[in-house]
């Protein structure tokens, strides 16, 4: 399978020089203000120039009131397009196509550095380590309901100007367009509630919204998550069915391509239909629609904060070729293993990865969004 994961590849409209992304990760190198610089110019173009095939930069918040990074960047304004526009020219100079993913934190933003309180669909405070309990998010109103559908837009037309090539929809690990589809922190009696179809009503309302910014042909990434920060064991579909009530209305709104977000790539999602299919197989087979796998992929143990620091061992990849050549998923999406050595990809086609000693969790665990 290496000669075909090392092959031009296409999801959506967009054309891949291989088929191995950048996971969106948060290297916090913007200033506290949101504007990037030129070290994460060079902190792409290095992951670039290492053989990556397409790059998801990192959380981008669409507005101030969803921000939960100090240092990573903004777009709700067209004074930061420039410094992003440096960041894709430099990547697309190494020949690595580029993505940006947007978000906004909301019950999990942090009011020292939004200032403002933390909005979310229900009122139910986050449980995750930085946030606390203590703060209670303020339940959004339709009105700013709509302002956040158009913020959404309005970023992707700045990401589409910056000369990225897609965006991503950051929806997963409980931020707040997740916040909305996981009926644990979504109690609302009103439309954006309820059952499944009233759940996934706001983030089509963004996909669409987002399509209509950015034209028929942009290609528009998903990302969701089963798991949260605050819960590993959550669930938003507790089999397939329930996937394809989820997702078909994002596909219908314009998404082009699903990032399933996974701890690990190869784990059954739901044991009692198949005991092998992944996350990212269930959702190619009830969407039909190109999927980016992504999961511990090249390291032996799978993602969790607050693990105690040390190398984690690396791991083969046989199983992502296995899974690759069964048409599990289209692309392959990498985190941790390109943030400790950000030639892996290059490495992994000469099948010189031996040199490879594992990741710095202690140092690199919190970059991951």
């Amino acid at each position: 399978m290496f000669p075909k994961l090392f092959a031009p590849g296409k999801i959506g409209s967009l054309e891949l020089p291989n088929r191995v992304v950048f996971a969106a990760t948060s290297s916090e190198l913007a200033d506290k203000d949101g504007f990037v610089g030129d070290d994460l110019v060079e902190y792409y173009a290095e992951r670039a120039r290492g053989g990556t095939g397409l790059i998801v930069v990192e959380a981008t918040y669409i507005e101030q009131e969803g921000k939960r990074l100090h240092h990573n960047a903004m777009l709700h304004d067209d004074c930061f397009i420039p410094g992003l526009r440096k960041v894709v020219q430099a990547a697309h100079a190494e020949g690595a196509k580029m993505a940006l993913q947007l978000n906004h934190g909301g019950r999990e933003s942090i009011p020292d550095v939004s200032g403002s309180v933390p909005l979310a669909p229900s009122p139910i405070p986050s449980q995750f380590t930085g946030v606390g309990d203590a703060v209670i998010p303020k339940e959004l109103t339709v009105g700013e309901i709509d302002r956040i559908v158009e913020r959404f837009a309005e970023a992707a037309r700045r990401s589409r100007d910056a000369g990225f090539d897609a965006v991503e929809l950051h929806g997963a690990h409980g931020y707040l367009l997740d916040e909305f589809l996981w009926a644990n922190t979504n109690l609302r009696t009103d439309g954006y509630g309820g059952e499944m179809s009233g759940r996934t009503r706001f983030p089509a309302e963004v996909v669409a919204a987002v399509r209509a910014a950015v034209g028929p042909d942009f290609p528009i990434i998903f990302r969701f998550s089963q798991w949260k920060q605050t819960d590993y064991t959550a669930s938003i579909a507790d089999d397939p069915a329930e996937l394809q009530e989820l997702l078909a209305p994002l596909v219908d709104a314009g998404v082009d391509v699903f990032h399933p977000s996974t701890r690990r790539h190869y784990k059954s999602a739901f044991p009692d239909a198949d005991l092998d299919l992944t996350l990212a197989g269930w959702t190619k087979k009830v969407t039909g629609v190109p999927v980016i796998a992504v999961g511990s992929v090249g390291l032996e143990t799978e993602f969790t904060p607050g693990r105690p620091g040390g190398p984690i061992p690396p791991a083969s990849v046989d199983q992502v070729l296995d899974q690759f050549g069964s048409g599990e998923f289209d692309v392959i999406a990498i985190g941790r293993a390109l943030l400790a050595d950000p030639t892996w990809v290059n490495r992994l086609r000469d099948d010189s990865l031996d040199g490879f000693h594992g990741f710095d969790a202690e140092t690199a665990l919190a970059q991951l969004t």
